[in-house]
Parts: C-alpha cells; sequence; structure tokens
C-alpha cells in the first residue's frame, strides 16, 4: 500500500510538474510546452553554445564586472552605429541583434579581455617585440584609380604643383572618400581593414608627403598623402599601448582564450544540474586542467 502510494505520488508530480510547463506554441496538431522546447534545444549544438554563454557571462560578471562600467560598453556600440550610419538598424537585424542584446554580447566581450589581462604576464621581450611593428597613430589621404598610367599621370600632375584634394575628386575611384579629399580615418599597426602594402607605404612617408610611384592593391593603384604623421618616438612612453595591443592579439587567440575561459569557469564553482547537459564544460575544464598542471612541471 506504502509503495503505491509512493509511485502514486510521482505519478502525479510529474503530471503536475507537466502541466505547470508554460505553452510557448500551439497548433492544430497540439502544444509545444517550455519543457519540450527544452528538451528539443538542450540536445542541439545551438542549444548547447547558448547555455556554454550564459554560464560564461555569470561567472565573469561575478569575477570582473566591477572593471567594466557601462559608459565603456556605450562607447564600443556608438563606434559601431557610427561606423554604419543609416545601415545599422538593418545590420542588427539581419544578425538577429537588438540595441541591448548587441550591447550584452560587448559587455561579454569587454569582461572576457578583463580575464584575458587578469591571466596574462606581459614580458620585456613581448613588449620588445611589440614596438618593432608598433606606429602611432597616422592619418592619410589617398587617391584610387584602376590603372597604373592614370596614376602615373595624377602622380605628374602632383609635381608639377596640382591640388591633392582637387585631383583625388577628379580622378578617385573610392567613392566614400573622393569628396573629403581622399581623407580616411586615422590608423595604426593593428589596423585590419587596410591591406598591408597600403600601410606600409602609409608608414614609410614623412609628414606632407605623397607617394611618386603607385602603390598597388587588390583594389587598384594608390597615390598616398600624409597628413598626420607623429614621431614614434622611445618605447618607454608607449608602455600602456603596446601591452593594450599585446592583449588585443591574445584576444584572437582561441587557444588561449579557451585557456583563460577554463581558468575563470573552474574559479566560477559551476554545477551542472541537467544530467543530459553534465558535459557541457569539459573541453574548456579540462584544458584549464591541462594548462594548470603543465605549469605546475
Amino acid at each position: 500500500m506504502k509503495k503505491w502510494l509512493l509511485a502514486l505520488a510521482g505519478i502525479l508530480m510529474t503530471v503536475s510538474l507537466a502541466a505547470c510547463s508554460k505553452t510557448v506554441a500551439t497548433t492544430s496538431g497540439g502544444k509545444i510546452t517550455e519543457s519540450a522546447y527544452y528538451d528539443s534545444m538542450k540536445k542541439t549544438s545551438s542549444g548547447k553554445q547558448i547555455l556554454q554563454q550564459m554560464i560564461l557571462d555569470k561567472v565573469l560578471e561575478k569575477q570582473y564586472g566591477s572593471k567594466v562600467s557601462a559608459k565603456q560598453v556605450n562607447a564600443q556600440y556608438n563606434t559601431y552605429a557610427s561606423q554604419y550610419g543609416s545601415s545599422f538598424s538593418s545590420v542588427l537585424s539581419e544578425n538577429s541583434l537588438t540595441k541591448s542584446s548587441f550591447k550584452q554580447q560587448l559587455r561579454s566581450n569587454l569582461l572576457l579581455r578583463e580575464a584575458v589581462k587578469a591571466n596574462t604576464t606581459i614580458t620585456e621581450k613581448q613588449l620588445e617585440k611589440q614596438w618593432k611593428s608598433y606606429q602611432p597613430k597616422t592619418t592619410v589621404a589617398h587617391i584610387l584609380v584602376a590603372k597604373k598610367a592614370t596614376a602615373e599621370k595624377v602622380i605628374k600632375l602632383l609635381q608639377a604643383g596640382g591640388n591633392f584634394t582637387e585631383l583625388a575628386k577628379k580622378y578617385s575611384t573610392d567613392t566614400a572618400t573622393k569628396n573629403k579629399g581622399g581623407k580616411l580615418s586615422a590608423f595604426d599597426n593593428t589596423d585590419t581593414s587596410l591591406v598591408s602594402a597600403f600601410k606600409k607605404a602609409a608608414f614609410a612617408l614623412k609628414q606632407g608627403e605623397y607617394t611618386t610611384t603607385p602603390v598597388k592593391t587588390s583594389y587598384g593603384y594608390h597615390i598616398i598623402k600624409s597628413i598626420k604623421r607623429p614621431a614614434k618616438g622611445k618605447m618607454s612612453a608607449h608602455i600602456s599601448e603596446l601591452k593594450k595591443q599585446i592583449i588585443d592579439s591574445d584576444m584572437n587567440d582561441s587557444s588561449l582564450l579557451q585557456t583563460v575561459i577554463g581558468k575563470v569557469l573552474k574559479k566560477g564553482n559551476v554545477s551542472i544540474k541537467d544530467n543530459d547537459l553534465k558535459d557541457i564544460l569539459s573541453s574548456y575544464l579540462s584544458t584549464s586542467s591541462s594548462s594548470s598542471s603543465s605549469s605546475s612541471n
């Protein structure tokens, strides 16, 4: 009798829980509940990735939340908004993002960056290596044309006293900059939007100089003029910027990020309550363990 009552209680509890599960959608063939949706989602790779990110966000917020302000998040958000201009809303929509969810992604990335900083020791050797490639923020203007002969013609016109701004408006095929005299946004050695050949030629110019031979890239032929070219100075005056560049580079190192995330999760004392998802963090935690054991040897 007692066993029967316990079994009945178990059945009632199951029915009760199922009844309490909120309906996500209804169809002519029946309804879809939150619990059914959850059971289905947790078996997919995207569902597991979402849970991994939610867990990581929680532990990062706990450990580094005080180091990332809303002002920093808004500054990054505004940079993107400015970069995309009137198309920003459609870009967010195309990526299934809202203003709020995009800001959360930016915050998550800034929190992870703080974790990388906290788990990275930058050596003098690394600073010296970064210094070799370091270039301060440089501003240039350019005239882009399709043919080498046209570029050489423009250079001759400049050498004859032609005005760079007027020649850019007349000859440049870069519609985004030609009406601004070819002026580009300031960039340094870490810029990834410009091709290396263009940057190398730009950094070789002194302020006020322009390239006397066409610079070939996949876009065509460029004539580049240096508008603002600060002196590189001494390494000791740029330590903070060099460290920032090294951390930025680390943020693109997937192996390093996996190790840092493993350390963060381990410190976060995460406990997975769903038995089907118990191994969801194993790849990160095993990386952390092997990293710890190798560093102790």
